[in-house]
């Protein structure tokens, strides 16, 4: 199909273009940005008068629960909800049931993502055997069949030693690692940041040294092995100003934040509401503030939606017996949008953490709108206001902080591979 995109505000990072213009596609390809090639006749013209038309959004951290979760969410389901977010591509974690640990299960899933209408499913393969933390999987095999780095989902293996042997093997054949900084044994049951607001609502905490002395762990091995590393998630003040330490040095590291760590806090807690349990736990008011400022001047190097939908039955029951997580990825626009008009930032800026920065630590094509590269492209008003609710959300897991809020910012079509996989009811 031949698409006419006509009159939108381009906001393309990679390119530093913020201009009214058209952008034309055909074959699945830019093929005109500005003025339409010879001959070119269009199938249909998107009138993006008012609207701003940018690159599809890429999301490293989507859990679409297969296999092994269906009765949390469907396949089907998440990517119509990434699609309905503007997302173009995203990276699933391994932490399924089976695990992503062998070839065979990572191929089933890129077939089913293949043959369904949505976002490109990029796997995040386990790290070791079960995710258990003993033996490492044989990555050289998960990466043939499409798996794009590795990670042990939300802790480190307990023996540093098996880090040490995956950060040797992955530095000796360019693999790329994804880790979340968390010491496991100084998380252990807690559920909420260990501080005065935990104490005061009783529940366990996580102390902010969980993160930053496996976050220690991770840079020093790092820096040892010359091993490339993803940080997923930081949370803290103390994490953050390490991992601006450790580029400042040269290490190569990149990092990202949940979306929801950059509106809210422990303060908001108090209600007991049990959407707020999330992993990592919403920290300080002085953490929070750290995130938003290191996303401005360039610290931090991506947002995620960390996209965790459950049922409700386990979101129903007291903040510590419910499971932890929120659903987000069509919440990430707003909330990156949201995060911007506060602190200021330009919306060219802003889009880059949600687009081209994440399509460079994925290593996939995408994220920008140059002519010749796939027509992943996201369409959507920013000033649009809509109320977050059930019946407003495409993902089966309704489990989101925001429930009941006001936003702004709503995708109006998401273009995958030049054809139109969403396009909002008018």
């Amino acid at each position: 199909m031949k698409i006419h995109i006509r009159n939108g505000r381009v906001i393309d990072p990679m390119n530093a273009r913020d201009e009214i213009a058209d952008i034309f596609v055909a074959a699945g390809k830019i093929v005109g940005n500005g003025h339409a090639p010879a001959d070119f006749h269009a199938n249909r013209t998107l009138d993006a008068t008012g609207l701003v038309v940018c690159p599809g959004l890429v999301d490293l951290s989507v859990r679409l629960r297969e296999p092994g979760f269906e009765y949390r969410a469907t396949l089907e389901s998440e990517m119509l909800a990434a699609a309905a977010g503007g997302i173009t591509s995203l990276a699933c974690p391994p932490d399924t049931d089976p695990p992503l640990d062998e070839p065979g299960l990572v191929e089933m899933l890129k077939f089913r993502a293949k043959n369904l209408p949505g976002p490109r499913v990029y796997p995040i393969g386990a790290l070791t055997q079960k995710l258990e933390g003993k033996m490492l999987t044989e990555m050289a095999e998960l990466t043939e069949a499409g798996c794009r780095a590795f990670t042990q989902a939300d802790a480190l293996p307990a023996n540093s030693q098996v880090l040490l042997r995956a950060m040797e093997y992955a530095s000796t054949f360019g693999f790329s690692l994804w880790l979340r900084p968390q010491d496991a044994s100084l998380a252990r049951g807690g559920v909420a940041h260990d501080g005065a607001v935990a104490s005061r609502l009783g529940l366990p905490g996580i102390p902010a040294l969980a993160e930053t002395v496996a976050l220690a762990t991770i840079l020093l091995l790092a820096r040892e092995t010359g091993a490339r590393i993803h940080l997923a998630r930081l949370s803290t003040y103390e994490g953050i100003a390490m991992v601006r330490a450790a580029k400042a040095q040269g290490l190569a590291v990149t990092c990202d934040v949940a979306s929801t760590h950059v509106h809210l806090s422990e303060n908001d807690l108090v209600s007991f509401d049990s959407h707020l349990h999330l992993v990592p736990p919403l920290r300080s008011l002085r953490d929070r503030d750290a995130i938003r400022a290191a996303l401005r001047d360039g610290s931090i190097d991506a947002l995620c939606s960390d996209h965790t939908p459950v049922d409700e039955d386990v979101k129903q029951v007291p903040f510590g017996e419910s499971a932890p997580g929120a659903s987000g990825v069509e919440l990430l626009l707003p909330l990156t949008l949201k995060w911007a008009r506060e602190m200021g930032v330009p919306l060219l800026q802003a889009i880059d953490l949600i687009s081209w920065k994440p399509a460079q630590i994925l290593g996939v094509p995408g994220g920008n709108l140059t002519v010749g590269s796939c027509a992943d492209i996201c369409i959507f008003d920013e000033t649009a206001e809509w109320v977050v609710t059930p019946k407003a959300l495409a993902s089966q897991g309704n489990n989101t902080p925001f429930l009941n809020q006001p936003m702004q910012g709503r995708v109006r079509y998401t273009l995958i591979d030049g054809h139109i996989d969403f396009e909002a009811p008018l």
